[in-house]
């Protein structure tokens, strides 16, 4: 079931790094055609996902959004987009639009499998305008992070400063 969206902001990976206060890896998406940032928490085995497809690595065996990709294929399907629809009690939700012959099915997903899958379909990745303007601050277990000035800093940083994907 298609729920009601908001203005989409198409976003670019900026990099995958480690949240230096949390020291957990964080995806970090840039508006396109500006300059505000999306930093995402995302756990180890999720960022690894991400950075071996960033990194062009090939596995032995097709990961899980590999084998998510051949299964939509082979039902003639395409993935049409993904969206970080979401942010409910510091957790991202996301969505993964694909088109069929049938027609169009969007299915809930987390954001670092919508966008591992995005990475391996060539599919853009939008952002919800409401998302990006309430990820202000974030609870963690023991501190509270704020996502504004951390999204600041992450803009500041130059390609070189911040890493080609570091993880």
């Amino acid at each position: 079931m298609e729920e009601a969206r908001g203005m989409q902001i198409e976003m670019t990976i900026r990099g995958l790094m480690v949240d230096p206060i949390t020291n957990m890896p964080i995806v970090v998406l840039r508006e396109s055609d500006g300059s505000r940032v999306l930093p995402i928490w995302v756990g180890v085995f999720e960022a690894n996902a991400i950075a071996l497809q960033i990194e062009n690595v090939e596995t032995p065996r097709p990961m899980t959004h590999d084998l998510l990709r051949s299964v939509i294929a082979d039902l003639s399907g395409e993935v049409d987009r993904v969206v970080v629809c979401d942010l409910k009690e510091n957790t991202f939700y996301a969505t993964i639009d694909i088109r069929s012959p049938q027609g169009t099915v969007t299915v809930d997903a987390r954001p670092s499998d919508a966008i591992a899958l995005a990475l391996r379909t060539g599919t853009q990745i939008f952002v919800e305008e409401s998302v990006i303007q309430s990820a202000r601050s974030v609870e963690t277990d023991s501190e509270s992070v704020d996502v504004g000035r951390l999204q600041k800093w992450l803009e500041g940083l130059s390609d070189d400063e911040l890493g080609k994907y570091k993880m």
